[in-house]
């Protein structure tokens, strides 16, 4: 059985900064009594607490707050300017990127087509990306802080190799995460889509307060993001949640995942299954997406029935 750790006076204090910085992120502007009655602490150690937020510069003062009984207090929020972070969504055809200041709020952003060639220097096409998504926030890539890259793949942590993403050319190197960091100059994570679009609903969402649930993706591909105790389950390989190449009854086996969406539960509800049945019902679109917003809203129409007629209008003065 592991030893509790002792409640030392720095520990302590790094429990009530973060309690106090989540308080702030999460309702914005508040004064000293304010966060003590927040986060349950005193007072004076909310005083304490505040200046040395205020030193580290993650917090700022922002103004006074008038109208309420007692002294005039004054307001502390969350240096947004403190850290910046930029999140990565990497698909065959673009690498969208965007920063965003401590308190979450996007700062910048930018988009870089990816054509699909062979030879494609990976390292090369994200600082592009980073380096124009930080110079739209007013800032270098090296004031990042962190890049998270979301990707449909998995890395596979026994190789450090990305798999299930053989459609997205140049990613398949050894050490794909170190190899990032190391040539962009910043701390990098790699994470599927599906499981990133999990923990967004997790956070926010309709997930909010669960942490046990499994959220199904339905785009080109199938996925599924599967998170036990409030965290994604990768699986051995990290590929947990690739269930598009899972076997299914009247689908051909998957015989080689290098094919993308083919075979397995992909090739029956997939984004190219859906838009081939969609069109054999007469609904036509670019893709799935497209079809099933025109079959939506005609099906729309036709539950509300016909316009009711107009209202006549008052009768002509006899003249």
């Amino acid at each position: 059985m592991t030893a509790p750790v002792p409640g030392t006076p720095s520990l302590l204090r790094a429990i009530n900064d973060r309690a106090a910085l989540e308080a702030l992120l999460a309702r914005g502007p508040l004064t000293r009594p304010q966060i003590s009655d927040l986060t349950g602490i005193s007072k004076p150690t909310a005083s304490q607490l505040l200046a040395r937020l205020e030193e580290a510069g993650l917090v700022v003062r922002d103004g006074v707050r008038e109208g309420l009984p007692g002294r005039t207090a004054e307001l502390y929020r969350v240096n947004g300017a403190a850290a910046h972070v930029a999140g990565a969504d990497v698909t065959p055809a673009r690498i969208r990127v965007s920063v965003a200041d401590l308190t979450g709020t996007v700062v910048g952003e930018h988009t870089l087509p990816t054509p699909a060639r062979t030879g494609v220097d990976v390292v090369a096409r994200m600082a592009e990306a980073l380096d124009k998504a930080a110079a739209a926030a007013g800032l270098a890539r090296t004031a990042l802080n962190r890049a998270v890259i979301g990707i449909q793949g998995a890395i596979d942590p026994s190789t450090g190799r990305l798999g299930y993403a053989a459609h997205i050319p140049g990613w398949h190197i050894p050490d794909l995460v170190g190899t990032l960091a190391g040539g962009l100059g910043v701390r990098v994570a790699i994470e599927n889509d599906v499981n990133l679009a999990a923990l967004a609903e997790r956070a926010g969402g309709q997930a909010a307060g669960t942490r046990d649930f499994v959220l199904l993706w339905v785009a080109d591909g199938v996925g599924m993001a599967v998170v036990l105790d409030g965290a994604p389950h990768r699986g051995a390989t990290g590929g947990a949640g690739e269930i598009g190449y899972a076997p299914a009854v009247g689908a051909p086996l998957m015989r080689d995942v290098r094919r993308t969406h083919t075979g397995g539960v992909h090739s029956l509800t997939g984004g190219a299954a859906v838009l081939k049945l969609m069109r054999e019902h007469g609904f036509r679109g670019r893709d799935a997406a497209t079809a099933l917003g025109r079959a939506a809203a005609e099906v729309g129409a036709d539950r509300a029935g016909p316009a009711p007629p107009p209202t006549p209008g008052p009768a002509p003065n006899a003249r």
